[in-house]
């Protein structure tokens, strides 16, 4: 498969048509030209699939009328190893944050986060492909505010401890988090600590 250059194919899948557009048009305003498939559940992937290319993106509503617990995360991971996958959920994130990156979702954002918020975070997704340098990352390569997540990493703070001295979102500190893990080439606060210490950056 040689690759063409095609617009990015995005899948938004929730079933509630109310929050299901409010994204579709988030991410049409992020990108315009986009091929945007709007689906009610994971069981449509597959056709949706054949007909418009593999996701370049994956928004997923947490609870679907096929779903459990994390097992659309895990499905979707497993078909789509590539794509980033953003959760989308109504739950507060304390109840199920973790087990959906630990299912393999790269970010989750709360449905009650607000247009902004949302935006923010699929902008994140959505930037970083390709915009990160392959070398491996020097000092010099991380923000201010990444060097100083890695401290506060150091020290022990938890995401609600490190937005309410950063005067941000906690969703905000995730979407920080979630970059530096993915300059660093790490999948968790223990192996960036650990990345830091062997590579001079605390």
């Amino acid at each position: 498969m040689k690759p063409t250059p095609h617009p990015a194919t995005l899948y938004v899948i929730d079933d509630h048509p109310l929050m299901r557009e409010a994204v579709v048009m988030l991410l049409r305003r992020m990108r315009p030209g986009a091929n945007v498939i709007e689906l009610d559940r994971i069981g449509g992937m597959e056709a949706a699939v054949r007909q418009h290319g593999a996701p370049d993106l994956i928004c997923l509503d947490l609870k679907l009328p096929d779903t459990t617990g994390t097992s659309g995360v895990h499905e979707m991971k497993n078909r789509f190893p590539d794509a980033p996958l953003a959760v989308l959920s109504a739950s507060p994130a304390a109840d199920a944050e973790e087990q959906c990156i630990e299912a393999g979702a790269d970010i989750y954002i709360e449905k009650s986060s607000g247009a902004q918020e949302i935006g923010n975070a699929l902008r994140a997704l959505l930037s970083t492909d390709g915009s990160f340098e392959e070398l491996a990352p020097t000092d010099s390569k991380l923000s201010k505010r990444q060097k100083q997540l890695i401290v506060m990493l150091d020290r022990g703070l938890s995401n609600r401890e490190i937005a309410d001295e950063l005067g941000i979102s906690e969703h905000t500190v995730k979407v920080h988090l979630w970059r530096l893990f993915r300059r660093l080439g790490v999948k968790s606060r223990t192996q960036t600590i650990h990345y830091a210490r062997t590579h001079g950056l605390l």
